[in-house]
């Protein structure tokens, strides 16, 4: 991996990562919103891709237009925020699914549009569960949140979809992340970054490692963009 500044005027779109990417504590700064926003001035998309489900997202940033598509529930689903319309990219889980794990003492757990989420140490119920009941469903890990999700459902899925939207090559965008579950989204993007705080087997990944942590890297990224 080359640490030199890379030119990353050639992409025409940016697909980040939520919490621990542009975000702190659910939050995003203000530097970092209109980074965003002079990045779609220029012409360029952003396409938010997170773990969160959309109401989650809707309780901490209350400007969801800021973005040209959102892919939550982890690839699960694509949301358009300028229609407010949703696309499922799976199915709901069976409700005997979810009362096995309730049953099993997973708490707490979260049923979203597609995705099934809770917390460790609960992924070892999960994975039992899912295999008593035989079901296409894997885990995914987000440093200490788990997510059940139909097997072939990630954020590399989710991304493409959303890409073929907007009529975008997945060579012509960038991706940027910070924990596990962001490794497919570097793997299918045109060129991988890693904010500074991100954990080493993203870093090991990335084409290129953020000097600054979260937002700041984020914006760090969009400025080499611009450029």
């Amino acid at each position: 991996m080359n640490q030199n500044k890379p030119n990353l005027n050639q992409y025409l779109a940016l697909a980040t990562d939520y919490d621990g990417t542009i975000a702190k504590d659910g939050r995003v700064k203000q530097t970092t919103r209109a980074a965003i926003a002079n990045l779609r001035q220029s012409g360029k998309k952003v396409i938010l891709v997170t773990g969160r489900r959309i109401i989650s997202l809707k309780r901490v940033y209350d400007r969801l237009a800021d973005f040209d598509l959102i892919v939550a529930e982890n690839g699960a689903v694509i949301y358009n925020p300028q229609t407010e319309k949703s696309q499922l990219l799976g199915q709901k889980p069976p409700q005997d699914f979810i009362d096995f794990l309730n049953n099993k003492g997973v708490n707490p757990l979260t049923v979203g549009e597609v995705v099934v989420a809770t917390w460790k140490p609960h992924h070892n119920s999960a994975i039992e569960v899912i295999k008593t009941m035989n079901l296409p469903f894997e885990i995914i890990l987000n440093k200490k949140a788990v997510m059940i999700l139909p097997a072939g459902v990630n954020k590399a899925s989710g991304l493409k979809t959303a890409i073929a939207e907007l009529n975008l090559s997945l060579e012509s965008v960038i991706g940027i992340g910070d924990a596990e579950n962001d490794l497919d989204l570097l793997r299918i993007s045109g060129f991988g970054i890693a904010v500074a705080n991100a954990l080493p087997i993203l870093k090991q990944q990335a084409d290129w490692i953020a000097r600054g942590e979260r937002g700041e890297g984020v914006e760090q990224a969009i400025e080499m963009m611009l450029k």
